[in-house]
């Protein structure tokens, strides 16, 4: 079912907020913000948020990390974001159990490697991996063991061991590897059960993998750009982007009922 009609030039990071009990996600191209009955206008690329208090977002942009008050507006510049480079942009993010803030960035044409990985932690922007083209699928194990990330176009999600601070340890491993089935993993998300869903974009799905990575079903929505998915208390969210498609629905974000146990998003501490 469609959640909201809005369209989207390239929904992503859809993030339900466990205090305000609200579903937020972005319109990158669009720069955008949006939430149900409102949303907020930007000057640059905005793509991915983290909750730091009821009515405080970290949000990543095209530049840096800054806070942002949903009941006043008011920005303040946490961290700058590859600021000095004109050719990228932020792109998938998510805050992590210890309270950092992972954001991969991009090429704004996906130039080929120009993007990276980076994790915010107790005050401190750190590159974790270089030479990323399409920065998606970053998510965490419940249990604090490791990492998921994706360059969408190597059609591989990898996984990534963390020490006990949250940092990543040893080289990461395939987790899912999609080349086969030529698919292209976008945003996903982890259960309470260490199931990872993932969007795969220009297959109007949204894939449930399980703790080996072994497939176990797919969720089918109306558009053929599923971008990122979110797991609140009541079932499953999923962006999608209308660029490059004629569709109805295409750009729209989607709401599936289900009794599926998602991870509370955790609070990123500055």
């Amino acid at each position: 079912m469609i959640f909201d009609d809005r369209q989207c030039i390239l929904g992503e990071g859809p993030l339900w907020h466990p205090t305000r009990k609200q579903l937020f996600w972005f319109d990158i191209k669009g720069k955008r913000l949006l939430t149900s009955q409102q949303e907020w206008q930007f000057s640059e690329h905005v793509s991915a948020a983290g909750w730091l208090t009821k009515d405080r977002l970290l949000i990543a942009s095209e530049t840096k990390l800054f806070s942002f008050n949903l009941e006043t507006g008011e920005q303040r510049k946490v961290a700058d974001l590859e600021a000095d480079n004109t050719i990228t942009r932020s792109n998938d993010g998510r805050a992590d159990p210890w309270g950092g803030f992972w954001i991969g960035t991009m090429g704004k044409q996906a130039e080929p490697q120009a993007g990276a990985i980076y994790r915010f932690y107790k005050g401190q922007l750190n590159q974790i991996r270089s030479g990323i083209t399409i920065s998606n699928a970053i998510c965490f194990s419940p249990d604090k063991a490791c990492a998921f990330y994706t360059d969408t176009p190597t059609k591989l999600i990898m996984r990534q061991a963390l020490d006990t601070d949250g940092w990543p340890k040893g080289t990461a491993e395939v987790f899912v590897d999609l080349t086969a089935d030529g698919l292209a993993p976008d945003g996903a998300v982890v259960d309470r059960d260490g199931n990872l869903w993932n969007a795969q974009w220009g297959a109007s799905r949204i894939a449930v993998y399980d703790q080996n990575g072994a497939f176990q079903h797919a969720f089918d929505l109306p558009a053929s750009q599923i971008t990122c998915p979110a797991l609140g208390p009541d079932g499953l969210y999923a962006t999608s982007a209308s660029e490059g498609v004629n569709e109805p629905d295409g750009g729209k974000t989607f709401f599936i009922p289900l009794p599926v146990r998602g991870q509370t998003e955790h609070q990123v501490i500055l």
